[in-house]
């Protein structure tokens, strides 16, 4: 077995039927991380992982079940909590935070099941970006193209998963920050329904937008890991008591029923024709030319830009005050913009989200699945500031997301799926569903996948 490229599901089997050891899969995940460029990896965590792997072999050799993920390796943005290790966010200031005493409620569950936690992820810092160029601890280079970033802000997630240092690892998602690494990295990336997963343990940047979510190179681990995510935790106020759906049991059951369209208006311009090409291919795939329209996408947008701003400076606003020096420039001075947002703009902008988020509930009841870009284009060069899309110049920064900002602004489930090119970049297509509707995105995922139509296959080779 090629631990570099097989999904983590395959690693579980092999682990549990006693054809690998744990150990060896571990260790070959830690000499990967060892030898890679890639720059995804804060903090390796060798010998924890090589115990809790030897810890899975022991459970295996007396005969008893060591979960559904055993022994395989997995990683986490650096905002999750892993008890013994400080929680960096990405920062340079919270280095001065004592370690964390216990792993976040989705590093536990992820052990609960077998998998072996081998370190932490670069990221933006404070999660406050798309392109994980990190001012304290450098650019996240993409795995399809060194020269190239990886999206962000969960850029270290995304290129562990495609330059084969993993088979899943997990990040966050504000506006975008899972979907569009994903996109660039030619990965799966989820970003479930607001509040379905719980967020103990992860440091927050946007409250009222954040989600957490896997990335993975094939849909059953998906569908795995976030059936292993579901359920109620009453120490995160906004995750729901919905009881949970097994998605992973519905993989097979194909598009039978499901009505898809393409996203319309918005969502079809201001894109490289190769990413309206990437949707058009998918929406062929699954059999669909019928077209819908998201209203006001544009201001949700705009509104998404107010919440986050403000929400996010509020947060930081001692560090802001007594720490300034310390930011990434950039990073700080977006927040200090928000934190002088008049305060009648953000009540505005939660009012508009309430009309949007029923216009949009409209909208699913005629439909089950609806495509759009994941990113305006493939990933842009490492230091790059702006590009042109449609004849019209851009920041590269803030503009990787306008695909994804509406949608998680009312926190859709959004599943982001890859299309990989022979002779170019990887670009992804948003899948994205009404409120705790993941079964039919996966659904959808699992049928593409079967076809050949997207694939993640690892960049690098080992």
């Amino acid at each position: 077995m090629n631990f570099a490229t097989a999904d983590a599901i395959a690693i579980a089997a092999a682990v549990r039927s006693q054809a690998v050891r744990a150990v060896d899969v571990t260790q070959a995940a830690i000499d990967r991380i060892t030898a890679s460029d890639l720059n995804c990896f804060t903090t390796v965590l060798a010998e924890s992982a090589l115990a809790q792997a030897a810890a899975v072999d022991a459970t295996v050799a007396q005969g008893e079940d060591p979960g559904q993920l055993a022994g395989a390796p997995f990683a986490v943005k650096d905002l999750f909590d892993i008890a013994g290790v400080v929680t960096i966010a990405g920062s340079k200031i919270n280095r001065d935070l004592p370690p964390a005493t216990a792993d976040a409620f989705a590093v536990a569950a992820l052990k609960r099941a077998g998998a072996v936690l081998v370190g932490a992820l670069t990221m933006d810092e404070y999660a406050y970006g798309f392109t994980t160029e990190n001012h304290h601890y450098g650019a996240v280079r993409n795995p399809h193209d060194r020269t190239r970033i990886a999206g962000g802000s969960s850029g270290g997630s995304a290129a562990a998963v495609a330059g084969g240092l993993v088979p899943i690892s997990l990040g966050s998602d504000t506006n975008g920050s899972i979907r569009v690494p994903a996109s660039l990295c030619g990965i799966l990336g989820l970003k479930p329904t607001y509040g379905r997963l719980s967020r103990s343990g992860a440091y927050l940047f946007c409250n009222s937008l954040d989600h957490i979510g896997p990335f993975a190179r094939s849909i059953r681990d998906i569908a795995l890991i976030f059936d292993l995510l579901q359920g109620e935790d009453l120490s995160d106020p906004v995750c729901t008591n919905r009881l949970p759906e097994m998605c992973s049991p519905q993989l097979d059951r194909g598009l039978d029923g499901l009505h898809i369209a393409v996203a319309d208006g918005y969502f079809a311009t201001g894109a490289e024709p190769e990413a309206l090409a990437a949707v058009e291919q998918i929406a062929a795939a699954l059999g669909t030319v019928d077209r819908v329209t998201l209203p006001e996408a544009d201001r949700a947008r705009a509104a998404a830009f107010i919440i986050t701003a403000c929400e996010g400076s509020n947060l930081h606003l001692k560090d802001l005050q007594t720490r300034p020096q310390d930011f990434d420039p950039a990073t700080r001075d977006r927040f200090l913009a928000g934190a002088m947002i008049p305060a009648s703009w953000y009540i505005q902008a939660q009012r508009f989200r309430q009309w949007y988020r029923d216009r949009v509930r409209e909208v699913f009841e005629s439909v089950d699945v609806i495509l759009a870009p994941t990113t305006p284009c493939s990933a842009t060069k490492i230091g790059q500031e702006k590009m042109t899309i449609a004849g019209v110049e851009m920041l590269v920064r803030p503009n990787l997301g306008m695909f994804t900002q509406p949608l998680s602004f009312i926190g859709l489930p959004v599943l982001s799926v890859p299309l990989q090119f022979r002779d170019r970049l990887p670009l992804g297509v948003q899948l994205i569903a009404a409120p705790y509707q993941e079964a039919k995105l996966l659904r959808a995922g699992a049928y593409l996948e079967a076809q050949g139509i997207i694939s993640a296959a690892v960049a690098s080779s080992f």
